[in-house]
């Protein structure tokens, strides 16, 4: 349980927002992806990137969307370097599309920010016929992130700075499936549980980020992988459950976070000098709070056993 307001070791708390916990950062020079970028917490990520120096593409579903949120950028951040190109995560095609076009441009890639998700629709199969949280959730950036990897590599390389991959994953990693993962019903519509399957997509998110940190540090790479938890905050991921959305849009108002402290968590992990070495860790409010995963969520033979499941279903 926290307590609203209090300071973790980092200085920061649940209060900051993401401006305050990366003011005096500069990001010049760095390139970043960042995904759902036309909403949300993807949309202040991608600004407060973008005042911080940092060259943004945003990975969008939308094009006329993307095209709105860099013309609003750029009206209040002139000399912002962003860009978009199209991505839709649950169609493995239009992921390695993505990558192949932005791998082929000749673009660096500092910071991976794996944002973009979907809440609690009801059970609907992707455009690759996997149950759609999971494959967009989890499935989507696992592949993305794959593909990417030796791009990040050999920036992180040449430019001797520390790249860095941030799962955007959330404490309802808690409401996954007793089993945690159900490797063998995923796109089993009787045993399908929307919020149970949104939890197994945040756990995934947890897991993909310990394992990939895993392997990154036993390959000696620096590039790390984290996971973060936004806080309890009401955006447009809601959408799927009107009556839900309504209620948590009008409590929200006086006991949830806004955009910009919900945005915080990312973008501290993915700027701040404080987490420089830190990998293979989950945060909250701006700090370290591995303490407060699941056990499933700290489970290393679950993380591994994810892994290759992935790996079978993307290749």
């Amino acid at each position: 349980m926290w307590i609203f307001g209090r300071k973790g070791t980092s200085g920061f708390s649940c209060c900051s927002t993401a401006e305050e916990v990366t003011k005096g950062i500069n990001g010049f020079g760095l390139t970043a992806i960042v995904t759902g970028a036309t909403s949300g917490i993807g949309m202040e990520t991608t600004r407060v990137l973008a005042l911080h120096g940092v060259h943004v593409i945003m990975a969008v579903r939308n094009m006329e969307n993307g095209k709105k949120i860099k013309e609003n950028t750029l009206k209040s951040i002139p000399n912002a370097k962003i860009d978009f190109m199209e991505l839709n995560l649950s169609s493995m095609e239009s992921i390695r599309k993505f990558a192949k076009e932005y791998n082929s441009a000749g673009h660096p890639l500092n910071l991976l920010i794996n944002n973009a998700g979907v809440m609690i629709p009801p059970f609907t199969l992707s455009q690759d016929k996997i149950e759609l949280q999971f494959a967009v959730n989890h499935l989507g950036h696992f592949l993305l992130t794959n593909l990417l990897l030796e791009n990040m590599k050999n920036t992180a390389k040449s430019s001797k700075m520390e790249g860095r991959i941030v799962n955007v994953a959330s404490a309802a990693h808690d409401f996954a499936y007793s089993q945690g993962i159900i490797f063998d019903k995923i796109n089993d519509k009787e045993s399908y549980h929307r919020f149970h399957a949104y939890g197994q997509s945040k756990l995934a998110n947890i897991l993909h980020a310990n394992e990939l940190a895993k392997r990154l540090k036993e390959e000696g790479v620096n590039i790390t992988a984290n996971s973060v938890h936004p806080g309890p905050i009401a955006t447009n991921i809601m959408r799927y459950d009107n009556i839900l959305h309504g209620i948590v849009n009008w409590i929200g108002r006086y006991v949830l976070k806004n955009i910009e402290q919900g945005a915080s968590t990312t973008c501290y992990v993915a700027l701040h000098p404080q987490v420089k070495g830190v990998s293979g860790e989950y945060f909250s409010d701006n700090n370290i709070a591995t303490n407060k995963t699941t056990s499933l969520a700290k489970d290393s033979d679950l993380a591994k056993k994810l892994w290759e499941f992935s790996l079978d279903l993307t290749k």
